[in-house]
């Protein structure tokens, strides 16, 4: 409250005060007067493939802001797209608040969500939007080959993501073919080179005794026990190590410029057509675009922003380095997980 400086607006202050608090004393608390209006809850239901360790600050601070109540139903990603499919326009959630692009597309595809303002997206970079003008990146995470600083020569690094079925590399190299991320680069890897050449891939990394592993964290881990050597994941892991041990002896690279083993992946939101909340939601989805949220994003969850007022964590590659190295994919065909799925069941992956 600013400071009384004119006896005249003190005197005010206080009869304002006493008037207030003699109103509160002749009213009940959960009471309203006859004819008064009832008091509208502004509220919002969002199902999140995001994690709830992760997210759920930005939520807190989203409601604190805005006086806007938000219902959040955590799961995985693919879980909530399925049930957002059965549901249909029956489905309670107003925002889908996904971990990669691919839900988002076929949600999009299917017309589950609604056209967003041009406003929210015109401005942000390709590789970070969709084509449909359905659903809004809100971060970005980019492929990185993990290897060990004690063991790998980098003079000797792969120039590509295929290298890596070559003998020098043989049981030296871990994936994790049932984790999501890793699904969504093998979908990126069917849309840039074809069904062939990723079979061919996978069979070739298969011959050339690559390590399973469970997902990034485990694949990390692994190097530095000593299990393998290099490792696909993305890039956020490692500096989740690094955070509380620097001399952690792991690092991280881009293969070169444009090679599909840099894809870069988004988690986004997209507002369901079915909502009567769309002003909520579009209050939430600019939220996660303002310099707070994206901040958040890159410093404390690794990922990179995707608004130009904010930079990367000093941690990460820069704004530049990242678009040079990334290969140009059309984020909303990484939709067709089924046909990553099948192909990974043919060649024995799953």
């Amino acid at each position: 409250m600013m400071p009384c400086t004119l006896r005249s607006a003190c005197r005010w202050t206080v009869t304002l005060s006493l008037l207030l608090l003699a109103t509160l004393s002749v009213a009940p608390a959960g009471r309203t007067e006859p004819g008064a209006a009832e008091p509208v809850q502004r509220e919002l239901t969002i199902y999140s493939g995001r994690g709830e360790s992760l997210v759920a600050p930005l939520v807190e601070s989203f409601e604190s802001e805005t006086g806007i109540r938000v219902n959040v139903r955590y799961a995985g990603t693919a879980e909530l797209a399925v049930l957002l499919f059965e549901e249909g326009s029956r489905t309670p959630a107003d925002l889908f608040w996904a971990q990669d692009a691919g839900a988002l597309g076929a949600l999009a595809g299917e017309g589950l969500l609604a056209g967003l303002p041009t406003r929210l997206y015109d401005e942000l970079p390709d590789i970070y939007r969709s084509t449909t003008g359905r659903w809004l990146a809100t971060s970005g995470r980019a492929r990185v080959l993990a290897y060990s600083s004690e063991r790998v020569d980098e003079a000797a690094f792969p120039e590509s993501v295929f290298d890596l079925a070559a003998p020098e590399y043989r049981g030296r190299v871990g994936w994790a073919p049932t984790n999501g991320s890793f699904q969504a680069f093998v979908t990126a890897m069917r849309i840039v080179h074809g069904e062939e050449a990723t079979a061919d891939w996978l069979r070739a990394m298969q011959t050339n005794d690559v390590q399973p592993y469970r997902n990034n964290t485990t694949q990390l881990e692994a190097i530095a026990a000593g299990e393998i050597d290099f490792a696909l994941v993305n890039n956020y892991y490692l500096l989740r190590f690094t955070a509380s041990d620097p001399d952690y002896p792991v690092a991280q690279r881009f293969l070169a410029d444009g090679d599909i083993g840099n894809m870069v992946n988004i988690a986004g939101i997209g507002v369901l057509a079915s909502s009567r909340r769309t002003d909520e939601a579009l209050a939430f989805a600019e939220f996660l675009l303002s310099h707070e949220s994206q901040a958040y994003f890159t410093g404390t969850v690794y990922e990179y922003p995707v608004i130009a007022d904010v930079e990367p964590d000093e941690r990460l590659e820069s704004f530049q380095t990242l678009l040079d190295a990334s290969p140009r994919v059309d984020l909303d065909a990484l939709q067709d997980l089924e046909g990553t799925l099948s192909l990974l069941r043919e060649t024995g992956l799953l």
